[in-house]
């Protein structure tokens, strides 16, 4: 249960439920890219890409300088959910 919670508390907020639809869309992207598309400074968009990450939500993928983040696949029945109600 405390995942869960962990889960849900981590999707109580606007800017990381945009986040996670964007990924739905997109696959996969930047930090710098998703935080163009939810107009949020870069460090804000980091740290909000750190708790989706913290709680399996989101992974991250470096490649080279760029960090690139991604649903984490197979999405949890909740991240599924989630995304059909946005």
């Amino acid at each position: 249960m405390p995942t869960l919670e962990r889960q849900l508390k981590a999707l109580a907020n606007k800017r990381r439920l945009a986040i996670i639809k964007f990924l739905d869309n997109r696959r996969e992207a930047s930090v710098g890219t998703i935080a163009g598309w939810i107009r949020l400074s870069f460090k804000s968009t980091s740290k909000h890409l750190s708790i989706l990450s913290a709680v399996d939500i989101v992974d991250k993928e470096q490649r080279s300088k760029t960090v690139f983040y991604h649903l984490v696949s197979p999405k949890s029945n909740l991240v599924k959910q989630i995304l059909s109600l946005l």
